[in-house]
């Protein structure tokens, strides 16, 4: 039964008109409707549209849009075609301006809302490419019975494919191996399915260059490895295109969520490209984490060898350090780093990349749990870096810092949400204050937003 049923006259299904008064923090417009929250997806901040009641709940109302009848003086013509359907981009149709001055103010909202805080939040950080600047796609592949293969992103809200052979976002030069590689893996007839494990086959296809060096990278995951002539195609592969560098099977067997698994075997070149990042050179491996928008990334190294300039260089912990993307820019500057990442690979390519950078003197990597070592690893250590996954700081890594809180301490987080309770908890017990917060335009076209925070404890722990 509807929830609503008793309390409104208004029914899924129904087509109502609605003015839209902000937005969520994915990017979806957000109205009232019968005294209840009514979200409609590409609906824009001071629109009235009129929406299908598609959902119900005791709570909220979710809505498709299907025509806007006064629109935003910021509303554009999306780039992409499937800019109404894909999951990929939320906020295609809004210029950047506003897409910018939003983001800031969803920073300092959160902030407000969630870590009770109002810190000084600095004009948002941008580039004036805010197309063509991801270094990295992995796209869902799927093959429904006697069909053709399908590769794209998911349809907001599901798991169905948005079949794709172009995407804006992407570097041109990655986008121009995505139609191609889609026709061969076709027409081996392999089978493939982006959600099933053991004997589903394809499940992605994973796509990387390094924006500085021109490398390219293709990984396929699959849930198995018996794919007849998979060598000879990745070597068909390599003498297609020059810039390719390699091709990686890199086999995901298991029903989760992790798009790629622990296992990955080079086909053909090697399984690494190297890319040029703030005057360095770096190794970035198929299945290792490193930021998609490498013109922005390089954007974080000056405040934080800013927020670090107030005295000589000691002994700072890069926790989450992945493959040393921020940690060699600071050796490189004088401080002794230890890096601290779980992920085996990334700890491997991170020494060699300090060795490469000639720095190895300066850092050192360890593959370790970050919340199991933190507190073992904080004692005479003068700042901490902190980048951990969107879920932000675990109660074990907040506890250490807490006893033993660095004078300085840098987070870079991906999710204002969960960087609001931690600094709410930082700025608490543990006696920070907050110097600044810095929002990133690291994903425009998208409702993400990357933020360093920037606290301090005075020389009295007060």
């Amino acid at each position: 039964m509807d929830p609503h049923a008793a309390a409104s006259p208004h029914r899924v299904g129904s087509r109502v008109e609605l003015e839209v008064t902000g937005l969520t923090h994915s990017g979806d417009g957000v109205g009232r409707l019968d005294g209840q929250v009514c979200f409609v997806p590409g609906a824009l901040p001071g629109e009235t549209v009129r929406v299908l009641l598609r959902q119900a709940t005791r709570r909220h109302w979710l809505a498709g849009l299907e025509t806007v009848l006064a629109a935003s003086p910021e509303r554009q013509r999306a780039t992409c075609i499937l800019a109404d359907r894909c999951g990929g981009c939320s906020l295609q149709h809004w210029s950047v301006e506003a897409q910018r001055a939003w983001k800031r103010d969803l920073v300092k909202e959160t902030m407000q809302r969630i870590g009770h805080l109002t810190p000084p939040v600095l004009p948002i950080c941008s580039d004036q490419q805010v197309l063509g600047y991801r270094n990295r796609a992995i796209i869902p592949l799927r093959r429904p019975a006697d069909q053709r293969l399908r590769g794209g992103y998911f349809r907001r809200g599901s798991h169905r494919i948005v079949n794709m052979n172009h995407c804006p976002v992407l570097d041109p030069r990655l986008d121009a191996l995505i139609e191609p590689i889609k026709q061969d893996l076709d027409a081996t007839g392999w089978p493939a399915d982006c959600d099933a494990a053991g004997e589903g086959g394809l499940r992605h296809l994973a796509v990387r260059i390094g924006h500085g060096s021109g490398e390219l990278l293709i990984t396929l995951v699959s849930s198995h490895d018996r794919l007849p002539g998979l060598e000879s195609l990745a070597d068909a592969w390599m003498r297609r295109w020059p810039q390719l560098v390699g091709v990686v099977l890199n086999l995901q067997p298991s029903p989760t969520n992790t798009l790629m698994g622990d296992t990955s075997r080079t086909l053909c070149g090697r399984g690494w490209l190297r890319e040029s990042f703030a005057g360095l050179s770096l190794r970035i491996a198929a299945d290792t984490f490193f930021q998609v928008n490498t013109a922005l990334a390089e954007r974080v190294v000056t405040p934080l060898l800013m927020a670090l300039a107030g005295g000589p260089p000691g002994r700072l912990i890069d926790a989450y350090c992945g493959i040393g993307t921020y940690s060699l820019p600071l050796a490189r500057q004088g401080w002794q780093v230890v890096g601290l990442e779980r992920n085996p690979e990334a700890v491997r390519l991170a020494r060699l990349n300090a060795a490469d950078n000639r720095l190895e003197n300066r850092c050192r990597f360890e593959a370790v749990n970050v919340a199991e070592v933190l507190a073992e690893q904080l004692p005479n250590c003068e700042a901490l870096l902190l980048d951990p996954p969107r879920k932000g700081l675990d109660a074990a890594c907040m506890a250490a810092i807490t006893a033993m809180p660095p004078k300085s301490l840098l987070y870079l987080s991906c999710d204002p949400a969960t960087l609001a309770r931690d600094l709410h908890q930082l700025s608490g017990a543990a006696g920070y204050a907050i110097e600044s917060l810095q929002p990133f335009d690291f994903f425009p076209q998208t409702a993400h937003v990357e933020t360093l925070a920037v606290l301090r404890r005075s020389e009295d722990g007060g």
